[in-house]
């Protein structure tokens, strides 16, 4: 059998909705657009919505949006993926990194300490004093799954940070902090969310992406910056109701999405929860399975105050309870058709922010304890009953073949 690590499920709607756009003769950002931005801020609860053409736009977006500036700190998580950070980089901005919890997401008791020591005027792994300005903070939902965000913004609030959630990975999710609050989406929980809909997301549009926020100058911004700094897109120019008339208002950039993209991203949309029971339902068999493997470790799960997205399923590895490491475990399950991935090799380990900023080995030690572990295994809506046994069964022949 071949497994792939994921296959896009798209529906005789979402062909008919791309079709019928390429029929329409408007192609770019026009009405399909527009609408899939007032639907989309419906469906997480925001006012305001900024499609765009990634995830990473939507968090560059954001930073120029509250006025990030060369030397300003933005706290990262370093188990995330290269555009958490890289984002800061464009403004010639300092992306200092946060160790991870058990959950893999940002740690907040990190982050304050982290804060502490920057004040305190102490060095912060490879970074050393003077700092610049504390200015936000980007949590990252690992996989799907909210980080602490109580925690993030009681810190941010102190230290006056804003947040800016990296939800690439987690729509539709929910957070509580405990069993007695509201619910709340990912990505309404901070001043901005940003969403990726990347082909392996949980919705896609093949490539794109999404903002939200309440706040009306940041989305004002947002929209005008995601076109040039002009003040009309082309909708605006030339149709009927419209004129040519334009204006640059600011040097702005070209992260608009196209209405071809906002046509499967509508379709899409109506199918999200669907897609996520699905997915839910593979990750519950998934977590019961392993629950009786010794070698693995199912990911953590708290349906009392998240409801996941699981965008990833994340296996941990008992490498003391097995005779080979993560490399050869993955290469194992592909000799057996089953292509899996790793998310991710920890940023400050990377060549470049070893170059930039210094090593910083030992610093994190929770990431540089668990990234050898993980293994992203197979999770897509249309995975079949056969598939799914055969995943499970297959690691548990590895596990069992090279058990120590």
């Amino acid at each position: 059998m071949q497994i792939p690590f994921y296959r896009v499920q798209l529906s005789e709607e979402d062909i008919s909705g791309v079709v019928d756009t390429l029929r329409s003769g408007w192609l770019t950002t026009g009405e399909k657009t527009h609408t899939f931005e007032e639907r989309f801020a419906q469906a997480v609860g925001a006012k305001y919505a900024i499609a765009v053409n990634s995830c990473t736009a939507a968090l560059h977006l954001a930073l120029e949006a509250i006025g990030l500036q060369r030397g300003d700190i933005v706290f990262v998580p370093t188990m995330t993926f290269a555009a958490t950070a890289e984002v800061v980089r464009y403004f010639d901005a300092v992306p200092i990194f946060i160790d991870c919890d058990e959950t893999m997401g940002m740690d907040a008791s990190a982050l304050r300490e982290t804060i502490r020591k920057i004040l305190s005027e102490q060095p912060v792994g490879a970074y050393k004093p003077p700092y610049g300005r504390l200015k936000a903070v980007i949590p990252m939902h690992y996989g799907g799954f909210v980080c602490n965000m109580a925690g993030i913004n009681q810190t941010a609030e102190e230290f006056s940070l804003t947040v800016i959630e990296d939800a690439a990975h987690a729509f539709p999710a929910l957070y509580r902090p405990d069993d007695k609050a509201q619910w709340i989406n990912a990505g309404k929980i901070g001043k901005v969310g940003c969403f990726s809909f990347y082909a392996n997301k949980c919705i896609t549009t093949g490539e794109g992406g999404m903002a939200v926020t309440d706040d009306e100058q940041i989305a004002q911004r947002m929209h005008l910056m995601s076109l040039h700094g002009m003040n009309k897109d082309a909708w605006k120019r030339f149709t009927l109701q419209g004129s040519w008339f334009y204006e640059i208002v600011a040097p702005g950039f070209k992260y608009n999405l196209t209405d071809v993209a906002a046509a499967l991203g509508l379709s899409q949309l109506d199918q999200a929860e669907q897609f996520r029971q699905k997915r839910e339902n593979i990750a519950l068999s998934f977590n019961q399975f392993f629950h009786n493997i010794d070698a693995v470790e199912a990911p953590p799960f708290d349906p009392s105050t998240r409801i996941h997205s699981w965008h990833l399923y994340m296996l941990r590895l008992r490498l003391e309870q097995l005779t080979i490491d993560r490399n050869t475990f993955i290469d194992e399950l592909k000799a057996r058709g089953i292509i899996c991935s790793v998310h991710w090799f920890p940023l400050h380990l990377n060549p470049y922010y070893r170059e930039t900023y210094g090593p910083a080995d030992g610093v994190y030690p929770n990431a540089e304890k668990y990234w050898p572990k993980l293994v992203s295994l197979p999770i897509f809506p249309s995975m079949t009953e056969e598939e799914r046994e055969y995943i499970m069964v297959s690691v548990k022949e590895v596990c069992d073949k090279f058990h120590r």
